[in-house]
């Protein structure tokens, strides 16, 4: 699993073989792990939180939201890079 950024105890990261929904992001404390907190980029440059299944403290998510918008184009980037495709979907 790549991994974006480490922020705190906090990794962001993607997870493979997921290419076929909207571009997205997982955090978990510590290490990757498959049922992490799921967060979905919206085109218009936002993020929305699909679960929290890392149970993560709504501010500290408060917080990792705004690292994921503003690091958005990034994130598309290696996206793209990662899955090998040309164009990505979003969540809306």
């Amino acid at each position: 699993m790549p991994k974006l950024f480490n922020i705190g105890r906090y990794v962001v990261y993607f997870w493979s073989n997921e290419n076929d929904e909207p571009v997205h992001v997982h955090i978990a404390i510590g290490n990757p792990v498959p049922n992490a907190t799921k967060v979905w980029l919206t085109k218009s440059g936002g993020c929305v939180v699909i679960n929290n299944r890392g149970r993560i403290p709504q501010s500290d998510l408060a917080e990792l939201q705004e690292l994921i918008r503003g690091n958005h184009a990034l994130i598309c980037d290696k996206w793209k890079e990662y899955f090998y495709v040309d164009k990505i979907s979003f969540y809306c």
